[in-house]
């Protein structure tokens, strides 16, 4: 059975239920999904870019969507551990699927700028949700049309033209729930012209034996001359699936700078698609994966150059043990008239054990000859010579490979600006390599659990 049909027949006997607990402005699209839906199906391995991860299975269980809005205690304050030493940042939470502002958020946020639910700016903002919301991400597309079709509220930032936070926003993302569910969390980002913005997202799974589905589609407007710097860090459980896709879209003189890192998962499927529309723009994606006993992780990107003096750089790495398995499809797009354009993109992977696996495809579609365009992947093990080095010294071999993975992700952690975060994944990476959970996993148990060791 294709997976949709649970999800179609939910909307259709409880359509006036979905609707009544969210707002017009989101209602609109449900129609138009619901038809794309009627006529689709979800990417499985027989698909070109999903060889490695259905998505279609990802969906098929039987998880519950909480569309009543029944509240399910969580008792966050206790639960929440991931404070960032040295790091001040104005804080939200979006629980399953519902954003929680913290107590002292909008009394925080400068004039004009907007941390909200979703449903509340389509109330109090509509004339930013006609504008943006299912503009950016391409509706036709099955998993984008199921986030329409159900996704009741989500999370909304808005930075006026000119306004530089002078504070990261932090939001969490925490699963918890007594019984299995999907989570169809849904962002909106928004900066007008000479905006600045830092954000850091962290998910978290409190319940590690429930089973839990997050489906997100993330958009984001880059206005001219704006900057915006983002890290994800996804710090899940075994019984955890997630399907992120991040639609960007960057007008002339924009930068950009996103850090995707995946310290535990289940099933992970990160997708970006950044499209350069102005000219001078920069971008900087940069992701890392560390995998161990069976997780999957899998990243794909595309950076579209359609306009010309843009630089765009994608470095992407994992380190794989045990029956880990990893993916990374990365593309960049040249269009005819984006002369002058400096792209680049490298994989390196290592793999720690002789049963984990990584695929690579990395590509390149250039229609211009005045480019200056590379990309590479590499897949090995840990340098033998550095590591016999290492124990003539005296360092225990445990110890050895621990620092040489560590080192082996410096220059992804590196392209973090954000103060104070650097170090505290720097500490993260460090705990997970030598098998311990970071301080921010507490969160998703009553207790710590350990980790294999890389």
């Amino acid at each position: 059975m294709n997976a949709l049909t649970q999800y179609i027949t939910l909307f259709e006997n409880n359509r006036t239920t979905i609707e009544s607990n969210s707002a017009p402005l989101m209602n609109r699209l449900r129609d138009e999904s619901l038809e794309i839906l009627h006529h689709s199906r979800l990417p499985n391995k027989s698909d070109e870019g999903f060889e490695k991860t259905s998505i279609e299975d990802m969906f098929s269980p039987d998880y519950g969507v909480n569309i009543a809005r029944v509240n399910i205690p969580v008792d966050v304050a206790s639960s929440f551990r991931c404070d960032v030493p040295s790091l001040s940042t104005l804080l939200g939470f979006v629980v399953n699927d519902a954003f929680h502002p913290s107590s002292m958020l909008e009394s925080k946020l400068p004039e004009g700028v907007i941390f909200c639910s979703l449903k509340r700016a389509a109330t109090e903002h509509p004339e930013l949700i006609e504008k943006y919301y299912g503009k950016i991400a391409p509706q036709k597309e099955a998993s984008v049309a199921l986030n329409n079709l159900l996704a009741q509220d989500g999370v909304m930032i808005y930075v006026p033209r000119g306004v530089k936070l002078s504070r990261p926003l932090q939001l969490v993302n925490i699963f918890s729930s007594p019984v299995a569910l999907a989570a169809f969390r849904r962002m909106l980002i928004i900066l007008e012209d000479e905006a600045e913005l830092q954000l850091l997202v962290c998910d978290h799974t409190q319940d590690s034996e429930t089973s839990y589905l997050a489906s997100q589609i993330v958009e984001v407007s880059i206005g001219e001359r704006a900057l915006f710097e983002a890290c994800s860090i996804e710090e899940s459980s075994s019984h955890t699936n997630r399907y992120s896709r991040m639609f960007v879209r960057q007008h002339s003189g924009s930068k950009l700078t996103f850090n995707t890192s995946t310290l535990t998962c289940g099933n992970t499927r990160n997708e970006f698609s950044i499209d350069l529309n102005g000219t001078h723009c920069e971008t900087l994606l940069a992701g890392m994966a560390i995998g161990s006993d069976k997780m999957h992780i899998d990243n794909d990107s595309v950076v579209r150059h359609l306009q010309p003096h843009c630089h765009s750089n994608q470095m992407f790495k994992y380190v794989l043990d045990d029956d880990a398995t990893g993916a990374f499809e990365g593309s960049i797009l040249v269009a005819p008239g984006a002369q002058f354009t400096e792209a680049y993109q490298s994989n390196r992977n290592i793999l720690a054990s002789t049963s984990a696996k990584m695929h690579c495809k990395p590509q390149l579609e250039i229609y211009n000859d005045d480019v200056k365009c590379s990309h590479g992947a590499t897949t090995g093990q840990l340098d033998n010579d550095a590591l016999f080095y290492m124990r003539s010294r005296g360092i225990p071999e445990a110890e050895g490979r621990t620092m040489l993975m560590q080192a082996f992700m410096v220059d992804i952690i590196d392209s973090i600006h954000i103060g104070g975060l650097r170090e505290r994944l720097l500490h993260l990476v460090d705990r997970r390599f030598t098998g311990t959970l970071g301080d921010c996993a507490s969160c998703r148990s009553k207790e710590d659990r350990p980790m294999p060791s890389i």
